[in-house]
């Protein structure tokens, strides 16, 4: 290829991606925070201005927002006894440094990274909101409508945050390429569908990674416990088979069927594990291509892994026909 031509498909490249992403930092919360632990760190008066900014922050409406409709506690009062919190006053140099090293992070490879492993037609819109509050979990909030990834402002350096943020930019942009338009199906293959999307959790863990020989896991805990967990991939493998069965034959269903899926989380339980595992043996075998539309197609992914199992290497199990072959 002529160097011409490929500056012309490098920058085709760069102008595709840019118009499939629109993400940025909103950290008026988090500043509004910052202002009032400066204030009590020289002695100054907590003004009644500063409370408002706080509490008519963006980040802080929006999570108020979240923590209301998960049927949580979340009150004005409550959050500003945390911010008078001795232990926070002594957190607040840590908070800045931290929080002026994200806002420094390169938020446009973390959308490559995630794009990398996305459909063509998969946009990343984002708001990512840096916040200082009690609760120490991140999450994204309002995928459908106005999607917010949150991030907990905490002693978490940048390489960690990137990958974080690619991770959820991975389901954000999965949920705009990846569309239920099958046929109607009855209630238990209904439910099986929904939950092979689980191991949408291991692939976003692999685009965070940048791809099977990149790190899966940055934070400290989630490595050790994905160290433990890897090994371990044929019995975890084998807990799944045995969930997804009962599912289709109608022994675990509704609310119940949900409560045991909700166990295969955990820190970094079997729908990262062993979604991950599945995903690198498929662009292994089959390639990133075939990765990725198999990614999108729930009903025949099952399938998919086993024909890529077949052709690896390895001795890895296999999805019982029933359940490879359950939509047909």
């Amino acid at each position: 290829m002529r160097p011409v031509s490929l500056l012309l498909l490098l920058l085709s490249t760069s102008i595709n991606a840019a118009e499939r992403v629109d993400v940025r930092f909103v950290p008026d919360e988090a500043r509004a925070v910052l202002t009032i632990l400066d204030a009590r760190a020289s002695g100054k008066l907590v003004t009644r201005a500063m409370w408002q900014r706080v509490f008519a922050s963006e980040g802080y409406v929006r999570l108020k927002k979240r923590e209301h409709s998960m049927q949580r506690e979340f009150e004005d009062k409550a959050f500003a006894e945390f911010v008078m919190s001795d232990d926070l006053l002594a957190k607040r140099e840590q908070l800045r440094h931290t929080l002026d090293s994200w806002l420094a992070a390169d938020l446009g490879n973390a959308a490559a990274k995630a794009l990398a492993y996305l459909p063509a037609n998969a946009k990343i819109r984002a708001k990512v909101y840096p916040v200082i509050k009690p609760k120490t979990n991140s999450f994204v909030f309002e995928v459908g409508t106005d999607p917010a990834i949150f991030m907990y402002v905490g002693d978490v350096p940048r390489e960690e945050f990137e990958a974080t943020i690619a991770h959820e930019m991975h389901h954000i942009g999965y949920g705009t390429a990846c569309k239920d338009d099958g046929p109607p199906l009855p209630d238990n293959l209904k439910k099986l569908e929904t939950w092979i999307g689980g191991f949408g959790e291991g692939f976003a863990t692999l685009a965070a990674a940048g791809g099977p020989e990149g790190n899966p896991q940055h934070r400290a805990d989630a490595r050790a416990e994905w160290e433990k967990q890897i090994p371990r991939f044929d019995a975890n493998f084998n807990d799944v088979v045995r969930f997804f069965t009962e599912v289709l034959e109608g022994k675990l269903t509704g609310e119940a069927a949900d409560k045991k899926a909700f166990e295969f989380f955990g820190l970094v339980g079997p729908w990262y594990t062993v979604g991950w595992k599945m995903a690198v043996v498929i662009e292994k075998t089959l390639g990133r291509d075939a990765l990725v539309a198999a990614m999108c197609d729930h009903r025949h992914f099952l399938g998919i892994y086993n024909r890529a199992a077949e052709m690896s290497r390895e001795k890895l199990p296999r999805w019982p026909d029933a359940l490879a072959r359950a939509f047909d």
